[in-house]
C-alpha cells in the first residue's frame, strides 16, 4: 500500500509540473497575442469589400433581438444579412420580423430552407442560403453573437491579405443567473479561450475556425468542397477553418472579441453541454484532446497533497500551479477578452475545472450528444444518425 501511495504521489507531482508548464505556455501566448494585436491595431484600417453574413437559426437565445440589432449598427459601408431557419414555424422568425421592421431600409432577408441536406441542421441551412448571397465575401456567426459597432472592419481588414484565408475571433460568454450558466461562462474565458492561445502558439497559429466568427471568401470556400461536405461535422466551424488552413492559406485570429449570451443552463443542461462540446473536441483533436490530462492542475494538486499527507514542500508546489492558473484566468478572462464577469466567479473555477475532469473521463464513455433538443450519435466527429 506504502508503494501505491508513493508512485499516485509521483504522478500527482508529475501533474502539477506538467501543468504548471502548460499555464506558463497560456500566460506567454497571451501576452504575444496581445502585444500582436496592439501592433495590428486593425481598428484603424480602410473599409473593406460588400459582405454577406449568413445566421442560421434554430430557436430563440437569450436576449437574440439585441444580438440580431447589434449587426444592423456597423460602421460598414455595404453588407447584407440573410437568416436561415429549417422549420417555417420557428420562433426565431418573429425576432427577425421585427428586425426587418426596425430597420427596413437595410437588406435584411429571412429564408426558409426546407431541405435537410445532412444531420447537422444549421449547415444544411447554410448550404441553402450561401446561393442567395450576393458578395464574393461571406460571415458566419453563431445566432447569439453580439458584436461591436466597428466588428465589420476589424474583421474583414485582414482579409485584403490574399495569403489569410479566414479570420476569427475568441469571445466572452454573459452568464445567466444560474450555476450552470455562470459555470460555462467561467469555463469559456479561462480554460477554453487560453487553450486557443496556447494552439496559436504551438502551432504557429490555428489552423480550425470558432462559431463566434468566420470570414471567408466563397472562392475558398468552394475549394474546400463548400457546405455540402461537412453536412454531417458536428464541429462544422473548426473543420472549415481546417480545411481552408488546408489549402495553404492562414486563418487569422482577430484582435476582435465578441459576446455570446447564455441560457440560464441547469446543471444537468450544462453537463450535456459540455459532454457534447468535449465528444465534438476528441472528435476532431484526437491527440490534444488526450493530453489534456496533464493540464488539469487541481485535480494533480488535490491528488498530491493527498498522496504527500500535507506535506510542506508539496503544499508549496500546489500553490504554485493553482497561483499560475488563477493568473491565466485574469490575464486572458480579464484583460484580454473584458471580461467583467471573470473577478466576480473566479472562486468557481476549482469547482468547474474538477467537473471539467469528469466531463473530460465521461467523453470517453458513449457516443450520444445532445444538440439543440435532439439527440444524435457521434463517430469520428461525423453526426452518423439521429437518436429517438
Amino acid at each position: 500500500m506504502h508503494a501505491i501511495v508513493r508512485m499516485v504521489e509521483g504522478v500527482a507531482l508529475l501533474g502539477v509540473v506538467s501543468s504548471s508548464l502548460y499555464y506558463l505556455l497560456c500566460l506567454r501566448a497571451a501576452a504575444i497575442f496581445r502585444r500582436d494585436s496592439t501592433q495590428t491595431n486593425a481598428s484603424s484600417a480602410a473599409a473593406g469589400p460588400p459582405v454577406s453574413i449568413l445566421k442560421p437559426l434554430k430557436g430563440a437565445d437569450p436576449d437574440m433581438y439585441e444580438s440580431f440589432r447589434s449587426h444592423c449598427l456597423q460602421n460598414y459601408p455595404q453588407y447584407e444579412i440573410i437568416f436561415g431557419v429549417s422549420d417555417p414555424e420557428d420562433p426565431a422568425i418573429e425576432i427577425v420580423k421585427r428586425l426587418q421592421g426596425e430597420f427596413s431600409g437595410y437588406p435584411i432577408r429571412l429564408m426558409v430552407c426546407p431541405e435537410l441536406l445532412g444531420t447537422n441542421v444549421k449547415v444544411s441551412n447554410l448550404a441553402q442560403m450561401l446561393p442567395e448571397a450576393r458578395y464574393e465575401h461571406l460571415i458566419v456567426n453563431d445566432s447569439d453573437i453580439r458584436v461591436e459597432p466597428d466588428y465589420l472592419r476589424r474583421i474583414m481588414s485582414p482579409l485584403a491579405d490574399s495569403r489569410i484565408g479566414m479570420v476569427t475571433c475568441l469571445y466572452r460568454g454573459v452568464a445567466g443567473n444560474t450555476l450552470g450558466s455562470r459555470l460555462e461562462s467561467v469555463g469559456i474565458s479561462t480554460d477554453f479561450c487560453p487553450s486557443v492561445l496556447a494552439a496559436r502558439q504551438l502551432e504557429g497559429g490555428i489552423r480550425f475556425g470558432l462559431g463566434s466568427t468566420l470570414a471567408f471568401r466563397r472562392a475558398e470556400l468552394e475549394k474546400t468542397g463548400g457546405f455540402i461536405s461537412i453536412v454531417d461535422d458536428l464541429a462544422d466551424d473548426y473543420e472549415l477553418g481546417k480545411r481552408i488552413a488546408n489549402l495553404g492559406l492562414k486563418v487569422e485570429l482577430s484582435d476582435v472579441v465578441v459576446e455570446t449570451f447564455l441560457p440560464a443552463y441547469g446543471m444537468s443542461d450544462f453537463l450535456a453541454h459540455q459532454l457534447r462540446w468535449a465528444r465534438g473536441v476528441r472528435g476532431v483533436r484526437g491527440r490534444g484532446y488526450i493530453g489534456l490530462i496533464f493540464t488539469f492542475g487541481f485535480l494533480w494538486a488535490l491528488l498530491a497533497l493527498f498522496a504527500s499527507r500535507g506535506e510542506g514542500w508539496v503544499w508549496f508546489a500546489a500553490a504554485v500551479v493553482l497561483l499560475l492558473r488563477f493568473a491565466v484566468a485574469f490575464l486572458v478572462g480579464g484583460t484580454i477578452l473584458g471580461d467583467r464577469q471573470t473577478s466576480q466567479n473566479i472562486w468557481l473555477i476549482p469547482l468547474r475545472d474538477l467537473i471539467a475532469v469528469g466531463v473530460w473521463i465521461a467523453s470517453f464513455v458513449g457516443r450520444a450528444v445532445t444538440w439543440r433538443g435532439s439527440r444524435f450519435n457521434l463517430r469520428d466527429g461525423k453526426l452518423t444518425r439521429i437518436l429517438p
